[in-house]
């Protein structure tokens, strides 16, 4: 049945939503915004901050390192969104940072004004609530359901957002764009070119973001290494490699706190890195038009963005998986697949790939980003030549949205016990 345009119009607002620019690792840079925004209904600087946080946002935020400090972990973050963060810059919240604002930042931090708690008590798996106290008066905000998506705003007994049971929001919105695999592959073959070159500031900014992580030295330097002469001397230079060690500069340099934004894609940087680099690298080899790159760019965002619709913003399944099984659609997109063989690669991933924990935003998340965009290659080689996993074997069901909703199933509900082990292990070491 021919898509209409009012769901075109629809999916291309759930595009733009969803794949947005960001400095930093978004788990942090949204605990950071939820503080820059309490801060400026307060009034003035806090003199103390209290949060409290779901599970999986405190694991996402303890590791990774915050864009332009040279510092790891929330309590900078937290300091620099009070501080000099503006909630209208997004997930760019920390765009101001500089050193006197670090220095002020450790400061604020040396004077014990921080307070974290983990959230007992609301099960939503993205949950951040916020107090900022000071002269009396006291700010609050909570984000749910979404990084940037605010559900509740107070200062002192005046609320001027009430919505922690969400009705149009953000999410509801998203989920009401129903998608199936057979409709992201036609809207982004068929959609109009000029609707769709939006997705081109993508491939921009995490080039740039490549570039820098192959330039200077970040996190463990996987992309770096995978460039160097040891590293040509094992993996070549194939079009693979270069797939792999591009996407893994880009990651390198966002997870150690390189500041420069990229093009997140459902609340991660890593997944907008993961969705893109491995489509623009194949494009430039293959020597494929503009057009056949910015229509497997749209389809391996939309693919995850559609993957993300079922798992959920955060899970104990690493974004990767999902991200990088958007990629290996747009690979096989460039390769000339048709639908078919699209969906042919997408249960090649989901057989290889399911189970993949999550266990935090972290340098090393480069080496699981190359695990996924690998996995992405081999899917498509074998997609385009009419290989793929069957119904007998393991989760993999005849019809691909089924094995999709498999797949998001058991990272969204069936790794629940996972999920909290890894938080304790993480949480419990050195005691």
């Amino acid at each position: 049945m021919m898509m209409t345009q009012e769901k075109r119009d629809a999916i291309i607002r759930l595009i733009k939503r969803q794949v947005v620019p960001t400095v930093g690792c978004t788990e942090p840079a949204a605990v950071a915004l939820a503080v820059a925004k309490a801060t400026e209904l307060l009034g003035c600087t806090p003199e103390h901050i209290k949060i409290w946080l779901s599970a999986n946002m405190l694991k996402n935020a303890m590791g990774v390192g915050i864009p332009g400090t040279g510092m790891i972990g929330l309590p900078i973050a937290v300091a620099l969104g009070a501080l000099v963060g503006k909630s209208e810059y997004g997930l760019e919240v920390l765009r101001d940072v500089n050193r006197a604002a670090v220095e002020r930042g450790k400061a604020f931090i040396s004077d014990d004004r921080i307070e974290l708690s983990l959230e007992e008590h609301d099960p939503d798996k993205l949950f951040i609530r916020v107090i900022c106290e000071a002269q009396g008066h006291e700010a609050e905000t909570v984000i749910k359901g979404g990084h940037t998506h605010f559900v509740f705003l107070r200062r002192d007994a005046e609320v001027t957002l009430d919505e922690q049971a969400p009705t149009a929001d953000e999410t509801a919105a998203d989920e009401a764009v129903a998608l199936t695999l057979r409709e992201v592959y036609d809207f982004a073959r068929e959609t109009d070119l000029d609707a769709l070159r939006f997705i081109l500031e993508a491939k921009r900014l995490n080039e740039a973001a490549a570039r820098v992580g192959l330039r200077d030295n970040y996190g463990h330097e996987l992309g770096k290494t995978m460039c160097s002469p040891l590293g040509k001397g094992i993996m070549g230079e194939s079009i693979f490699s270069k797939i792999l060690s591009v996407t893994s500069c880009a990651c390198d340099a966002r997870m150690a706190g390189a500041k420069i934004p990229v093009m997140s894609n459902s609340g991660s940087g890593n997944q907008g890195i993961c969705a893109t680099m491995p489509v623009v690298v194949f494009a430039e080899e293959n020597h494929n038009t503009e057009e056949e790159l910015i229509r497997a760019l749209i389809l391996s965002n939309l693919t995850a963005i559609y993957m993300k619709q079922s798992l959920g913003p955060l899970s104990a399944l690493c974004g990767c998986v999902v991200a990088s099984t958007g990629s290996s659609c747009g690979i096989t997109y460039l390769m000339g697949g048709s639908y078919e063989q699209v969906s042919f690669s997408v249960k090649n991933m989901i057989a290889n790939l399911t189970g993949m924990i999550c266990d935090g935003a972290k340098p090393s998340c480069a080496l699981k980003l190359t695990t996924g965009v690998g996995t992405a290659v081999m899917s498509a080689m074998l997609a385009i030549q009419h290989r793929y996993v069957s119904s007998v074997e393991g989760i993999i069901d005849d019809d691909v949205d089924r094995s999709i909703r498999n797949l998001t199933s058991i990272g969204s509900k069936g790794m629940d016990e996972t999920d909290r082990f890894v938080l304790d292990i993480m949480t419990s070491k050195g005691r």
